[in-house]
């Protein structure tokens, strides 16, 4: 699946948006890519996954982790193709740990798949979570790096597509100087 396709699937699936975006980081953004609308198609599920699987087909991958929410569609379908477990972190007062019930055996190879990079935040954090309890984290993958490449998250990490978009802090960011109204996708209304 070459990055074209991937940038091509999310935007027939309504999923690459244009606008004045917060992004679940707190940063501000003109693109924001809705992954779930995405993934709700499970053909395309299983397209990415079985593009990002055989990136790590040959490495000995024992388990596949994501960190909660957003990777746990795309984690699934790459530990499915993979024909491994799959477990999951969540973050419990400010600090990502494994979700409750899952273990990992020191040593346990370990790949963490994420849907989207921006900051690399969260794929750092459940490694670092993972780490903590001497799992060997070999490698992070997602489907979009929309950090242009620029996210570091301490082992080597693939992505089926990158895009080159700025994130930005609120009050470095242009269209809040000017007034415009920023929007975080998919957040519910209060009544």
């Amino acid at each position: 699946m070459t990055a074209e396709e991937v940038i091509a699937k999310f935007k027939e699936a309504g999923a690459l948006l244009e606008g004045h975006f917060i992004l679940s980081s707190g940063l501000h953004s003109s693109v924001y890519l809705q992954c779930a609308i995405a993934l709700e198609s499970t053909r395309a599920a299983a397209e990415f996954g079985s593009a990002l699987a055989k990136h790590f087909a040959a490495s000995q991958i024992d388990t596949v982790a994501s960190p909660a929410i957003g990777g746990i569609v795309i984690g699934y379908e790459v530990a499915r193709q993979l024909g491994v477990r799959f477990i999951w972190t969540e973050r419990e007062v400010g600090r990502m740990s494994l979700r409750r019930g899952f273990q990992v055996s020191k040593g346990e190879r370990v790949l963490v798949v994420e849907d989207v990079i921006t900051t690399g935040g969260s794929t750092r954090e459940t490694i670092e979570a993972l780490a903590a309890l001497e799992a060997d984290v070999i490698a992070a993958g997602s489907i979009i790096d929309r950090s242009g490449g620029r996210a570091e998250v301490g082992v080597p990490r693939v992505s089926l597509a990158t895009l080159d978009v700025a994130a930005v802090a609120p009050a470095e960011c242009e269209a809040c100087c000017r007034g415009d109204q920023a929007i975080k996708p998919g957040s519910r209304k209060t009544t």
